[in-house]
């Protein structure tokens, strides 16, 4: 088995490339990331029961036909998500014209593609959606959430290629290549350093979909294991919760109370909804994660900061 993970080196990537060995040995594994947040760390230390060939490369120059050749799958996670100090222009030619490009290249070659997408397309304030909601409800909020969403569009109509598409909910879990700008890790390092959680006032008790790391690694796994690339979207998420949620489990690893400050949000976002993922699993996958586990992972990893900071944990 040959395959190439782009963005191999991030969050994600990290603790996936680390996994797939347990299901192909012998693999041969090409890891293609461009430094950009220079986390070499994820390349530390790698499983011994795979080939591992790491080229720095950029999906939006780099080229993408010679990558490809003789591969079986691509997973695609090379993306940028929102930033104040990157251009909404910047956002879409590598989430949107970087995907389109490995989507090309992966048809010419004749191999599949696994394309990991965001349960932030969803918009709504209707309860609970699913893959197959009315178009009303799918309302990208930002640069990220709009190129992902056409990013999904451009797969649909690339001819001759074999995808699945993943929309992942937020991550919680810790990995070699993690940083701490989603929601939860980054309320995990601000407890853990003693620095107030910095929260938008509108969404303390909004619902949103979170999945844990571990379940997230094991998704993409076992669609590689069933070869189900039949061009469907499937939300992968482990559970709903809203960001109180998210803080009372913090507190439990941390202070007994976890000080926070309300701001406004950046764009207005009154949106409440639970993600159903229910398709995955009637194919037999299990979620098993919680925000207890993802979160017990992180704030492990930041037990001496803790022991500084606050009092001791709750468990």
């Amino acid at each position: 088995m040959r395959i190439l993970v782009t963005g191999a080196l991030g969050h994600i990537g990290s603790r996936l490339i680390r996994a797939i060995p347990a299901d192909y040995p012998g693999a041969e594994i090409r890891l293609v990331d461009n430094l950009f947040t220079q986390r070499y760390c994820s390349l530390f230390d790698l499983p011994d029961q795979a080939t591992y060939r790491f080229i720095e490369a950029d999906v939006v120059t780099a080229d993408l036909a010679r990558l490809c050749r003789d591969v079986d799958v691509v997973i695609h996670l090379a993306a940028i998500i929102d930033d104040d100090d990157v251009a909404a222009a910047t956002i879409d030619r590598v989430n949107r014209g970087g995907t389109e490009r490995v989507a090309r290249a992966c048809a010419a070659a004749g191999c599949r593609l696994v394309f990991v997408s965001t349960t932030s397309v969803y918009g709504t304030s209707n309860g609970v959606v699913d893959e197959e909601c009315p178009i009303d409800d799918v309302r990208p909020l930002g640069p990220y959430t709009s190129s992902k969403w056409h990013a999904e569009q451009l797969l649909h109509a690339t001819a001759g290629l074999r995808f699945v598409i993943c929309r992942f909910g937020t991550i919680v879990g810790a990995s070699p290549g993690m940083r701490f700008h989603t929601a939860v890790s980054r309320f995990c390092w601000q407890a853990a350093t003693g620095t107030p959680l910095t929260v938008w006032r509108t969404a303390v008790g909004q619902q949103r979909p979170y999945l844990d790391l571990e379940d997230a690694s094991r998704a993409v796994r076992f669609l590689l294991a069933r070869d189900l690339f039949d061009r469907r979207v499937y939300n992968v998420v482990s559970l709903n919760a809203t960001v109180e949620d998210v803080i009372r489990t913090i507190e439990a690893y941390t202070w007994a109370d976890v000080p926070v400050v309300y701001t406004d949000p950046p764009l207005p976002n009154d949106a409440s909804y639970s993600v159903d993922s229910r398709r995955l699993a009637r194919l037999g996958f299990q979620f098993t994660g919680t925000l207890d586990r993802g979160i017990r992972e992180t704030t492990a990893l930041l037990r001496p900061l803790v022991g500084r900071n606050a009092s001791v944990p709750r468990r």
